[in-house]
């Protein structure tokens, strides 16, 4: 004897409505997944989540684990900082872009340094040539920061700096600029970025080995728990490993995870968690699939929280609510239809603001082609305030809160990561997994996979490989020429004729005497800063006593 099983409701529904209409009008024959290749299903109901618990899973804006938002008034109490990315040229040309967006109304400036500088080289160096000042702004010595910063109160504003190998060096010229500003270190605030791990896993502009580059990280911690107690002494970044071709959730599990091993490495050197934990922020991408990447950022937050109290049993609260800066996706701006690239930039925006992000980046049209024009960067800029005076967002906190389909896909997004989680734990740790190339081989799988969904058009790009326009109409770029190059180059051999060379030196040996020891390597570069020292002879004295690392290629 058959016993019938009640249909729950979305079988009824499936039964009932959606199978005569399928007889009908079939469903359009392309894969329905997410940018990253997660399978979405046409309907989410209540039974999709059949064991949320509201209090452990979401809870309210402020409270653990902060699904929702680490502060209980979302953005009713304060809008999330403007933070427009830039950089080119000299240190003065970029000091103009800076004064031109505080004007326009940008509530924090972010530099973006050009590659000489990020990989610790001077512009006379042979592998400096034809890159001075192209791709950021070229920052040598202490005397290019103060042309970087004239006319700014650092005390007055947030800055972001987005260098990595180099970090120690960039940020004790900040300071050493703010000193003479007459601010005080206790009030400055801003970020560093100076997170290594990411270098190694996916930008690749790295210098040291990887201990070694862990040890500046922990000497930061530990100067700037001391002496800048509102500096957020790292940005862990997710997003460099997205725009290298991960996964959204790899993006999560990998960042996640390097932050824990920052973490680890400062309980390690000896510092209290709760000493440093609160310092440490976040950086994510905000890619073009919009309901993964809200799930994504409230995940974020959620598993940072558990891991904080969980497994490094940290007691202040600060040290479990993630902060974060979100930048839209660069990966996903075309040359083709550029003007395309504004409503892509657009809907990046949106998510991030949904997601919670306390921090934006909105990228120029022309970024895809240079870097931004002037015009550009202050519509990028619009972009945001546009969101928040006008979109009605910013009303109410978490509005997509208890959404069948958004909650679904965060607990989809925690789980993976928690499973990343494990397999690194089984290597030893992030710094074991990336000298075994396993991040770097998970991403470069995940990029192939999804350049062949675009070459099968199962993804469309549009104006790419679909609506794609004959003989577009040629764009105004900004140019940068070699006279950048030609007036650092200048700066620096006059710089080095009337500088006092020997304290330069005793200011070196010094910084290679802590390297080879055990002291805090972050008052030594100070003192090498404040003599004029170049980024180029700060790393290069590091360089002598540690080695360059060089990457083992996978295939």
């Amino acid at each position: 004897m058959k016993t019938a099983t009640a249909d729950t409701g979305k079988q009824r529904w499936e039964r009932e409505v959606l199978e005569p209409t399928l007889k009908k009008a079939p469903e359009r024959p392309v894969p329905f997944t997410t940018i990253s290749g997660r399978p979405i299903e046409r309907l989410y109901t209540a039974e999709d989540l059949p064991d949320f618990d509201y209090a452990a899973d979401l809870n309210n804006p402020g409270e653990f684990p902060y699904t929702r938002g680490i502060h209980p008034t979302g953005y009713r109490g304060k809008l999330w900082t403007m933070r427009q990315f830039a950089g080119f040229g000299t240190p003065e040309e970029t000091n103009e872009r800076y004064k031109t967006l505080l004007a326009a109304g940008g509530t924090g400036l972010s530099v973006a340094f050009d590659l000489p500088t990020l990989m610790g080289r001077d512009p006379d160096h042979e592998l400096s040539l034809g890159e001075v000042g192209k791709c950021g702004v070229n920052v040598t010595s202490l005397a290019d920061m103060e042309r970087l910063f004239d006319g700014i109160d650092l005390g007055g504003i947030t800055t972001s700096m987005t260098i990595n190998s180099p970090a120690p060096m960039i940020f004790a010229m900040y300071l050493a600029v703010a000193e003479k500003q007459g601010a005080d270190w206790k009030k400055l605030s801003g970020t560093i970025q100076n997170d290594i791990l990411k270098e190694f896993i996916a930008q690749k502009e790295y210098i040291f080995p990887p201990r070694e580059s862990m040890r500046l990280i922990t000497d930061i911690f530990a100067f700037c728990a001391k002496e800048v107690p509102k500096w957020n002494t790292i940005s862990v970044s997710g997003y460099h490993i997205r725009e290298a071709g991960s996964t959204s959730v790899q993006e999560l599990a990998f960042t996640l995870r390097d932050g824990i091993e920052y973490v680890q490495y400062g309980i390690d050197a000896g510092l209290d968690v709760d000493a440093f934990a609160p310092q440490i922020s976040f950086f994510f991408n905000s890619h073009s699939d919009f309901f993964e990447e809200i799930a994504k950022f409230r995940a974020a937050r959620k598993l940072w929280a558990e891991v904080m109290r969980d497994r490094f049993k940290a007691q202040n609260e600060r040290s479990w609510k993630l902060r974060f800066h979100t930048q839209t996706a660069g990966v996903s701006l075309t040359a083709q239809q550029p003007y395309n690239n504004v409503v892509r930039t657009a809907l990046q925006a949106l998510a991030a603001v949904l997601g919670g992000t306390n921090s934006l980046h909105t990228n120029s049209l022309d970024e895809a082609l240079a870097l931004p024009t002037a015009e550009a960067a202050t519509l990028a800029l619009r972009t945001q305030q546009i969101i928040a005076a006008e979109s009605g967002v910013t009303n109410m906190v978490d509005p997509l809160g208890g959404s069948y389909f958004v909650e679904k896909l965060t607990l989809d997004m925690e789980r993976g990561a928690k499973e990343y989680f494990e397999t690194i734990d089984r290597m030893g740790g992030m710094v074991e997994a990336v000298e075994q190339g396993y991040p770097q081989k998970e991403i470069a799988e995940a990029s192939y996979r999804f350049q062949q969904s675009v070459e099968r058009r199962e993804k469309i790009i549009v104006g790419v490989n679909d609506y794609v326009q004959e003989d577009e109409p040629p764009m105004k770029i900004l140019y940068i020429d070699d006279t950048a190059s030609e007036k650092q180059l200048g700066r620096l051999a006059d710089l080095k004729k009337t500088r006092d060379n020997g304290k330069v030196q005793r200011t070196l040996d010094a910084l290679r005497q802590a390297a080879g020891g055990r002291e805090n390597t972050m008052y030594p570069l100070l003192d090498c800063v404040r003599a004029y020292a170049t980024v180029g002879e700060m790393c290069d004295a590091l360089r002598e006593v540690w080695g360059e690392y060089e990457e083992v290629p996978l295939i």
